[in-house]
């Protein structure tokens, strides 16, 4: 099972780097890491998925508010929450593959944000398991380039509560 947790850190130079030594040094395992300014100037939001089967998420936790900069963790696994992906997919899209695949990308609610002569780049927010269809579905049409942000979550409800 892959846990989510929320950090709010001290925007400041290094503390991105004191995280990920501490993942390295204790040997845990990040799925993802998502980093970003929040609305609070001088605080960023770090979304951090860890594998609970091989990763101990208590320690996790504790292991992180021992790091100077920290402000908060929160593991939002089991709350009601918003959790979503990005990724920018370039594939191979030339004659009467560009209109199907253009089909596919409107299935997935996705967008083409990009035009080329041979490619589509295409667009998709949403779940991992959503992008993961979509990379299924292009790959006979070839994907060129691929990047994916990482999880990014958000508890539902006013405040976090």
């Amino acid at each position: 099972m892959k846990n989510t947790l929320i950090a709010l850190v001290e925007d400041k130079p290094g503390v991105l780097n004191r995280v990920a030594s501490l993942f390295r040094r204790r040997a845990f395992n990040i799925e993802s890491l998502t980093v970003g300014h929040t609305e609070q100037p001088g605080v960023s939001r770090m979304t951090i998925v860890v594998d609970s089967a091989r990763t101990d998420v208590r320690q996790v936790t504790q292991h992180l508010y021992k790091l100077v900069n920290v402000i908060q963790v929160e593991d939002v696994t089991e709350r009601p929450s918003v959790m979503r992906d990005l990724a920018l997919i370039k594939v191979r899209a030339n004659g009467g593959a560009r209109s199907e695949v253009m089909q596919l990308v409107e299935t997935f609610r996705a967008r083409v944000v990009d035009v080329g002569l041979e490619t589509l780049m295409v667009e998709v927010t949403g779940t991992e398991e959503k992008i993961d269809g979509l990379v299924e579905v292009l790959r006979p049409f070839g994907i060129v380039e691929m990047v994916r942000t990482g999880r990014v979550a958000m508890v539902r409800g006013g405040n976090g509560q």
